[in-house]
């Protein structure tokens, strides 16, 4: 098990993704659900799409009627971080690390930490972010600086930040989708708006909490995106001090993908961070955004 897997596992005990989840959901992290178990009736084996080209804007739209005639009837077999096709870390034949940072929306999750954007603007430290419809809605301006800002790049954080599920599963107090079409809507819904917004639709997707069945995860590819999970779990869903950040993200290996957010301004996240880069840079690391070492693979 490596240290990263370490760090997310110790995280999940004390309220892994309460940054995604808001105020009123984080205490529900001590129940995380297990292995989905299939229900009654016959199951379907889902078949995975494509695997996404590095130009997906000449991919053929795949509409919500098709997504629903093909998994429609399909029986999830895994819930949880790790599926089919799911990214969890990079290539580990360079010193690469990859910093995302989730802004989630919502009640309790609209805010913007501008301490953590400018020094990572400061230090010329690239970094992957994935927005939200809702935190788009409450900071349109911001979001619009963000994406002309070439350090980042733009990724799908959903529409109404659901646990990718075909069944309505819940994680951290948040339901899940129900259902194709709705996990469709998840991921198309924020994706057509940030096409429109940014010329080229976003080319990776998490969902809120990170959680998908294999089924949803199928979707995602098959809608043109990659699912990318985490191997550290940097700030523990906004919730950890800055010592506490720091003592995670400093340890993170080569090919790490770091999971923090940019959403809460008042948690550790900004000085945690602040300290810890320097760490990994005096270490040998480099920051990558996640297209610039995912590209290929």
């Amino acid at each position: 098990m490596t240290a990263g897997r370490r760090a997310v596992l110790a995280a999940m005990a004390g309220g892994l993704l309460a940054g995604c989840a808001g105020p009123k959901s984080s205490a529900s992290a001590s129940a995380s659900p297990g292995p989905a178990r299939p229900t009654t009736g016959a199951a379907t084996t889902p078949t995975p799409g494509p695997v996404p080209s590095a130009t997906p804007a000449a991919r053929p739209p795949v509409s919500r009627a098709q997504i629903v005639a093909r998994y429609g009837r399909s029986v999830p077999h895994t819930w949880g971080f790790d599926a089919p096709g799911v990214v969890h870390s990079l290539p580990r034949t360079t010193q690469d690390i990859a910093l995302t940072f989730d802004a989630c929306g919502g009640p309790g999750g609209s805010g913007y930490d501008r301490a953590l954007i400018e020094f990572l603007r400061t230090r010329h430290i690239p970094a992957t972010l994935f927005v939200n419809s809702r935190w788009v809605d409450a900071n349109p301006g911001l979001f619009h600086r963000l994406a002309a800002d070439p350090l980042f790049e733009i990724a799908n954080h959903g529409t109404r930040h659901r646990p990718l599920s075909v069944t309505g599963r819940s994680a951290y107090g948040i339901p899940g989708t129900r259902g194709a079409g709705e996990v469709y809507d998840e991921i198309a819904g924020n994706r057509a708006r940030l096409t429109r917004l940014l010329g080229a639709p976003p080319r990776f997707f998490r969902s809120g909490t990170a959680y998908c069945d294999d089924v949803a995860a199928h979707i995602v590819t098959d809608l043109g995106e990659r699912f990318v999970s985490f191997s550290v779990n940097g700030d523990g869903g906004a919730t950890f001090t800055a010592e506490q950040v720091h003592t995670t993200v400093a340890s993170a290996p080569a090919g790490s993908i770091v999971l923090c957010h940019m959403n809460h301004p008042e948690g550790g996240t900004a000085r945690g961070i602040a300290s810890a880069v320097p760490h990994l840079l005096a270490t040998g690391h480099r920051f990558v955004r996640l297209s610039d070492a995912l590209h290929r693979t």
